[in-house]
């Protein structure tokens, strides 16, 4: 039997809270924040440990890749978790540096796109409304987003403000991904990437398509 360090019982035990309020898994900031732990290179040796040691399933490509594998010795609430696989459509490309046009034939709504992508179903829950979309540009970096990674979509019509997700600026009908901010009569959008600065725009200008759910990328 593995024995864990105090800090990797209060990771299991913080994922499996977050989990539990969540329907989904914590991300490597979420785990920091929450654990009060120095950096994020901690939190990964630690997910290593954990997985090395059976507590956790790790998909490292994914943002959210996180499950519960196996019973913790000092906790009897932990238990297996069966990883299925979900379809969702690529609907296309959204910038991450400045807006581009819209893909024709309301594609945004459109979710029986031919090229599907298998995700897991810890990540996409069913996938209702949920798509994928290829990130063109480099805006995002700071939040581990980089020119060519799939974010993982769910369509949705508002999000809190600081929440990623790609927008509609009506006026030219051009989309973005950013990080939205409603400040009453103006709506800022983010770029989480120092080198560059945010946009605003009259916030009836603006229009939430959906929301990020997780960020999925190929490892050559």
């Amino acid at each position: 039997m593995v024995k864990l360090s105090e800090r990797q019982q209060m990771i299991m035990s913080f994922i499996e809270d977050f989990i539990e309020e969540n329907d989904y898994p914590p991300t490597i900031r979420d785990i920091q924040n929450g654990c009060s732990i120095s950096s994020t290179s901690v939190v990964a040796y630690n997910l290593d440990k954990l997985k090395e040691g059976g507590q956790l399933n790790r998909h490292s490509e994914v943002s959210r890749g996180l499950s519960l594998a196996s019973v913790g010795p000092n906790s009897n609430k932990f238990k297996p978790t069966e990883i299925d696989s979900v379809a969702v459509p690529l609907l296309g490309t959204i910038a991450a540096g400045s807006p581009f046009p819209m893909p024709e034939n309301d594609t945004w709504s459109d979710l029986s796109g031919s090229e599907l992508i298998d995700l897991p179903q810890a990540i996409v829950g069913p996938g209702d409304n949920v798509y994928a979309l290829k990130v063109r540009g480099e805006s995002m970096i700071d939040a581990l987003i980089s020119d060519g990674d799939l974010v993982i979509m769910e369509q949705a019509s508002s999000v809190r403000n600081g929440q990623m997700a790609a927008v509609r600026i009506k006026s030219d009908n051009t989309t973005t991904l950013k990080n939205f901010y409603s400040e009453g009569p103006r709506t800022r959008l983010e770029p989480a990437n120092s080198q560059m600065d945010a946009m605003t725009f009259p916030s009836n200008d603006v229009e939430v398509l959906s929301k990020v759910l997780a960020v999925w990328r190929y490892l050559g």
